[in-house]
């Protein structure tokens, strides 16, 4: 996915990496979860999970979305231990309010030095 251009909406997941998840490096893709190596990695492994259906953020997740978010997480842990059974270590972040840049719920697994921009 080519990724050269600044993307200047407020969902890059729904408007981008979900319906072009052809065009990315996959980790897991199922019918709630899309997860792949991050298009612009900020360390050396960088992998995002994201669910499929909207959710705002973690502050805004909400009852109705107790199944997405089971889903995300067990996506999450199953990606964190490989990460860190291969690397040594792993690290799970997510960002909230003005940290966050795409208006999607989605969490960074992420392990090594970070990458010279």
């Amino acid at each position: 996915m080519n990724t050269d251009h600044a993307y200047e909406g407020s969902d890059f997941y729904c408007d981008v990496a979900i319906p072009n998840a052809d065009q990315l490096r996959l980790v897991h893709d199922d019918e709630s979860v899309l997860a792949y190596h991050h298009t612009r990695p900020y360390w050396d492994v960088h992998i995002v999970a994201v669910p499929k259906r909207h959710i705002d953020s973690l502050t805004t997740a909400a009852a109705d979305d107790e199944l997405d978010l089971r889903a995300l997480f067990t996506v999450v842990q199953a990606i964190a231990r490989d990460v860190e059974n291969t690397h040594g270590a792993a690290a799970v972040l997510t960002n909230l309010g003005e940290y966050q840049d795409s208006k999607h719920l989605h969490v960074h697994i992420h392990s090594g030095a970070v990458r010279s921009r």
